[in-house]
């Protein structure tokens, strides 16, 4: 390229450097001169403009800065047209950035010709958000130039397995938080906690499923931990009554008792430093710092966005976000919300309103005098099992029907956000309980989905499947089957509802199924739904499974 004074006689194919108002008309900055517009340099009475003529080899420089942020191009992302000399590179989904920051040094190293300013690594990204954007400084750049820097995309792909940049979609997460408690703790700090992470969660397309809370004593955690793994929860966060101060503190000391490992303890990142991370066999495991109940971007931001992307966290990880972890957001009122600490969010436009209905009357009576919901699998008590998945679940609301020993079934409830019922004619089946439970469910339920307290494996994520096939075609009984037979929890559509409550003996619905068998959707899931528990055979044989 060459640049320089040309005088109008040889000024046609410049390219104007400089905007001119020649009064009627403007001949913009880029513009590549023609005979027209020379013409109208010479009436004008201009002899001479600042340009530059492309010579051999040489790409302008939209073409340039299209080639060069094509190289940039990973999973995830997409370049627009260029113009005047820039070519922007987006984000086709919403998730977290991953910038190759050695290379784009050395593409910016190559020439000064070529500037690429990207979003910081790890930096969240909105769907059709600028991550990066190439612009050719001069009006041109050599076809050189541009391979050199396709050589350097190369040696990235090669030495990395990964492209200059590319998104990490963010992953929909079931999350448990567990809240310990110490006497005279005011309930605006739960509230706190729970509106928080709920927006925090829901910010990142991930759900607070289940809330519980519990004394702070190692053991009450443990018995929270694995309440919310047998829910089902694929994250678990943990709010303590004291912010943790060592490894071998009441929280992470409670991890290691329920089987699990603690990764890292601090972060060099303020808010946040607090911060231990740990995993429970594949699930993650997060001892927030005292700044969670803040609405302020903190670590437990940076954490949960790599996390929920399925990105590393490991010590190694976490160690490296000292440069940049001084956060600084703007200030914003750090008002309380009002409400239950563990109140749900209202059924999203246009979803289906499904009921959980958890049966649990029974008599146990061949447990040997043994109330089998009371017996524990994995050291969580049947009865807590599916009543925590139902909880942890997309199910608008959750009822229990209660009968024998309900007083103790009861007091093992409470604090959990359902409605109890009892059966008094529970010595009659499972149909009295069916009656009674259909009786008491909320008028707006669409549906109700019928859950078997002594099925123990049954996990949100199998509830959650059935209710997506409900939403899916709305007028069908959503059964589940495993290697072509039938199993629990079945979901019914409220037109049978009437027809429930006439149901007699221990059989449920069975007969009102084969009666609408042309109405039934049939759902694959695994073995959990035949796993119930009739005997203490059959519980230990859950047990050494």
């Amino acid at each position: 390229m060459i640049f320089g004074e040309f005088r109008c006689e040889e000024a046609e194919g410049v390219t104007l450097a400089h905007t001119l108002n020649l009064g009627e008309k403007t001949l913009k900055k880029g513009r590549v001169l023609t005979a027209a517009d020379v013409a109208l340099l010479r009436q004008a009475g201009i002899a001479g403009v600042t340009g530059a003529r492309m010579q051999a080899g040489d790409l302008d420089e939209n073409a340039g800065a299209a080639e060069i942020a094509a190289l940039l191009v990973g999973p995830n992302t997409e370049t627009r047209r260029a113009y005047t000399g820039r070519c922007n590179v987006h984000a086709s989904i919403r998730g977290v950035l991953r910038v190759d920051t050695a290379r784009i040094d050395a593409i910016n190293e190559l020439d000064e010709a070529i500037a690429v300013g990207t979003l910081p690594d790890h930096a969240l990204a909105r769907h059709g958000q600028v991550l990066a954007t190439v612009k050719i400084i001069p009006f041109a750049v050599t076809r050189e130039l541009v391979e050199r820097c396709r050589a350097v995309a190369a040696v990235a792909a090669v030495a990395a397995g990964e492209p200059l940049l590319r998104v990490a979609e963010l992953r929909a997460s079931r999350a448990a938080l567990i809240m310990s408690e110490l006497p005279g703790m005011k309930e605006s700090v739960f509230r706190g906690t729970v509106t928080a992470t709920r927006n925090r969660l829901e910010g990142l397309g991930s759900r607070l499923a289940l809330v519980l809370r519990c004394a702070h004593d190692r053991s009450a955690i443990v018995a929270q931990l694995r309440q919310a793994l047998a829910a089902g929860c694929d994250l678990l966060l943990v709010a303590g009554a004291t912010v943790t101060k060592d490894r071998r503190d009441v929280v992470p000391a409670a991890i290691v008792a329920a089987g699990g490992a603690i990764e890292h303890f601090g972060m060099p990142v303020e808010p946040g430093n607090m911060l231990l991370l740990a995993n429970l066999g594949d699930v993650p495991v997060l001892n927030l710092p005292g700044c969670a109940r803040s609405r302020r971007s903190n670590g437990l931001d940076w954490a949960l966005q790599r996390l929920l992307a399925g990105l590393p966290l490991t010590r190694a990880e976490i160690m490296r976000m000292g440069v940049g972890g001084l956060i600084r957001s703007p200030l914003e009122p750090e008002d309380e919300e009002e409400g239950e600490e563990d109140s749900v969010p209202a059924v999203p436009a246009g979803a289906p309103n499904v009921a959980a209905l958890v049966l649990a009357a029974g008599q146990s009576s061949r447990m040997g005098g043994t109330n089998k919901l009371l017996a524990e699998v994995d050291g969580v008590p049947m009865l807590l099992r599916a009543v925590n998945a139902a909880l942890a679940s997309r199910a608008s609301s959750v009822t229990v029907v209660l009968g024998h020993e309900a007083d103790k079934a009861e007091a093992l409830l409470a604090g959990r956000r359902v409605s109890i019922v009892r059966n008094a004619d529970y010595a009659q089946g499972m149909s009295a309980s069916l009656r009674t439970g259909i009786q008491a469910l909320p008028p707006e339920a669409d549906a109700a989905i019928v859950l078997l307290a002594d099925m123990p494996r049954i996990t949100a994520d199998h509830v959650d499947r059935l209710i997506d096939a409900f939403a899916a075609q709305q007028s069908t009984i959503v059964v589940p089957q495993h290697d072509g037979r039938r199993g629990n929890p079945i979901l019914w559509p409220r037109e049978f509802f009437a027809r429930m409550q006439s149901v007699v003996g221990d059989k449920g619905a069975r007969e009102l199924l084969a009666e609408h068998a042309a109405r039934i959707r049939k759902v694959d899931l695994d073995d959990a739904i035949h796993a119930d528990v009739d005997t203490p055979d059959s519980l230990r044989a859950l047990e050494d499974r």
